[in-house]
């Protein structure tokens, strides 16, 4: 038997020489896996539920099976379409013009992702909005949106006890009727029960064989889409054509070839799968970046999804990338062509993915899902679990917990703190105890190296102005460094690539942003308040990463707009004076 469930090495990266695997010897290996995959009948047994198919992972088979109810869904929810599109104009025939999620990870990332992709002006529909931040800013913009016209509130949560739909929930209660709210879950959840006690208008039940990052064409999935006047009949159709090509032998199947692609490049140390797209398909990118880093950022090893950095000339990219280019055919950009064909020609792999129209990102979805589950098989992990995942959401309770018995949350003194800003660390891992703020950033920066890539944590509100700032951050730390960066919005990363963070290889360095809420904003019937709560999140986080001796620097803001110009103004200054690995070497593309 050939090595279709044999697993690669376990400790992340491969070495420097590796890393530098060029696109014709990854592409050999991946031709070689697909063989191996097609004499293993591969495509079968993964149709088939064969949960043996990860057995390098060390999970029972059956264990693995009893998640894979994600390759029903292309037929089963075919079925459903008359269910949810009566759903859709009873509540347009109700006077409903707005509807919002209230979710958070797999239950807002597909939702965003229809948003975005259909428009604004989708037919027959509503205006579709997600809640996924307990910033207290951010809460509070968006209740105002919603009162400003009727709104349908979709409760969702998978367990039915994630901390924060419940906490919209308990805000968005106190400006609308229980008629105005839906509950989307599991069967037999606390939310369940709760929609029933309240009589909200509608529960809706996903299929409990089915893990939130694989559950876009669940109601999870298409109950928002629907509302938002989108035609399901065309999305699952384009669904289903995709499963169907899926099931052809291994060197013949769109799915599994990509993911023989993305998980054989992360074995040579090509593990930064850099997802470009256009424009419209940009939530996509977000959508796989959850899928990516959760199933497979585990074990010590894992692929690092990098999304949303901006474009650069071939020579700024390090030999660790690994390409995906994403156009819907309206939108296709010669430049970004002409930066594949680049890209090529220096050796880096590169996959170019054209869709016809929006109606293909069904396809994409079980394309992406099954590659996905293919890179399982080549990393030798459970691409079904998350653990790490659960150990925020405790760390979190615990921190919630203390907060209710003491009065305050847990705290500890920054190694150094200046007026309207604090630095908190672990001084073992800065290597020595600074004496200002700007230095415990240059002292970070200084311990990037090849092959890392550098994270930006925000627990910020996702306000334009704040995400052009970070955005411009990450191209200059890029351009100066070498490596690829990250951006992630707090709580929203924690349920994507927070797995990737803890569980995935020791290659993160991270920069966690905090600032104090322009005003805080009361959880009705709960002690705490939003900004104690996202401030529970955000300590539980660090002291997750610190628990496992990862290169993480907190700065605290008094003021997030001004805080954020004196971080700016600190990191352009380190990034002139490093000297780490990269310190003489900066920005060969700049």
């Amino acid at each position: 038997m050939s090595d279709a469930g044999a697993g690669g090495p376990s400790g992340g990266m491969a070495d420097g020489t590796d890393a530098a695997v060029t696109a014709g010897h990854l592409q050999q290996s991946v031709e070689e896996r697909l063989s191996a995959w097609e004499g293993d009948r591969v495509a079968e047994r993964l149709w088939a539920k064969d949960g043996s198919l990860w057995q390098a992972s060390g999970k029972a088979p059956h264990d693995l099976a009893a998640w894979m109810g994600w390759l029903d869904l292309p037929v089963a929810m075919t079925e459903r379409i008359g269910e949810l599109t009566h759903l859709r104009d009873d509540i347009l025939r109700d006077g409903y013009r707005r509807s919002a999620v209230l979710g958070m990870g797999g239950s807002s990332l597909a939702p965003e992702l229809f948003s975005r992709v259909f428009g604004a002006s989708a037919e027959h529909g509503t205006e579709l909005r997600i809640l996924d931040s307990t910033h207290p800013d951010a809460v509070r913009g968006f209740r105002e949106w919603a009162r400003s016209a009727r709104t349908l509130f979709c409760v969702s949560s998978k367990s039915g006890s994630t901390t924060e739909p419940n906490a919209f929930h308990a805000a968005m209660a106190e400006v609308a009727p229980a008629l105005d709210f839906l509950a989307i879950t599991d069967p037999g959840t606390a939310l369940a029960d709760l929609a029933r006690s309240q009589e909200f208008r509608a529960i809706l039940e996903a299929p409990p064989d089915v893990g939130g990052r694989y559950s876009a064409l669940t109601v999870f999935g298409l109950v928002p889409a629907a509302l938002h006047g989108v035609d399901l009949a065309g999305l699952l159709e384009r669904a289903t054509a995709m499963a169907d090509a899926c099931r052809r032998p291994a060197t013949r199947n769109p799915g599994l070839r990509l993911g023989a692609l993305i998980g054989e490049a992360a074995r040579s140390g090509r593990d930064k799968l850099t997802i470009l797209t256009s424009p419209r398909l940009a939530a996509f990118g977000d959508w796989a970046e959850q899928l990516i880093a959760e199933s497979t950022g585990k074990a010590g090893t894992g692929i690092v999804p990098v999304v949303g950095e901006a474009p650069a000339a071939p020579e700024v990219y390090a030999a660790d990338r690994c390409f995906v280019f994403l156009a819907l055919a309206a939108e296709a950009d010669p430049a970004l062509a002409r930066l594949a064909l680049d890209l090529r020609r220096d050796g880096h792999p590169v996959e170019e993915i054209l869709l016809a129209d929006p109606f293909d990102v069904g396809a994409e979805f079980v394309r992406w899902e099954i590659a996905t589950a293919a890179a399982g098989i080549v990393l030798g992990i459970d691409p079904f679990d998350q653990p790490n995942v659960q150990e925020s959401k405790d760390a979190t309770k615990a921190l919630l917990a203390a907060y209710a018995e003491q009065g305050a949350l847990p705290s500890s003194a920054p190694v150094v703190a200046e007026a309207g800003l604090s630095a908190y660390a672990d001084v073992a891992v800065l290597g020595d105890s600074p004496v200002t703020v700007d230095g415990a950033v240059r002292q970070l920066l200084d311990l990037v190296t090849d092959g890392d890539y550098f994270a930006l944590l925000a627990y910020l509100p996702k306000e334009p102005e704040v995400e052009e700032r970070l955005q411009r951050l990450r191209l200059r730390i890029r351009e100066a460094l070498g490596v690829a960066t990250t951006l992630g919005f707090g709580p929203h990363f924690l349920h994507s690539t927070g797995q990737l963070h803890k569980g995935g290889p020791p290659s993160g360095v991270f920069l966690q942003i905090t600032a104090d809420p322009r005003k805080d904003l009361p959880i009705p019937g709960w002690d705490e308040t939003f900004g104690t709560l996202i401030a529970a999140q955000a300590l539980g986080d660090l002291q997750s990463l610190q628990r496992r001796g990862r290169r993480v620097l907190r700065l605290h803001l008094g003021d997030a707009e001004s805080g954020l110009e004196r971080v700016e103004r600190m990191i352009t200054d380190a990034l002139g004076t490093a000297t780490g690995a990269h310190g003489a070497a900066v920005s060969a593309g700049a």
